[in-house]
């Protein structure tokens, strides 16, 4: 399943999140807000207006949440 993560580069949660899915050796894709403000009108557009948003499939998770990312997975 395809994970994006919308991120910022000094954003400490969103360091945090992208470091749990190394560790669980979860590939995604980062989606780098800061270069990209057209990413930042992205994730408005799903309703949130802050970083970090991990979209799973259609399943957007805002913040970090491991256990819903778990659970989106499939691997709870």
């Amino acid at each position: 399943m395809n994970v994006v993560v919308y991120s910022r580069p000094h954003c400490l949660e969103c360091n945090v999140l992208k470091r749990f899915l190394s560790d669980y050796q979860i590939p995604y894709e980062v989606k780098d807000c800061a270069s990209n403000p057209a990413y930042l009108e992205e994730i408005k557009e799903m309703g949130f207006l802050g970083v970090p948003v991990t979209v799973i499939g259609k399943k957007a998770i805002q913040g970090l949440q491991p256990d819903l990312i778990l659970e989106a997975l499939g691997r709870n």
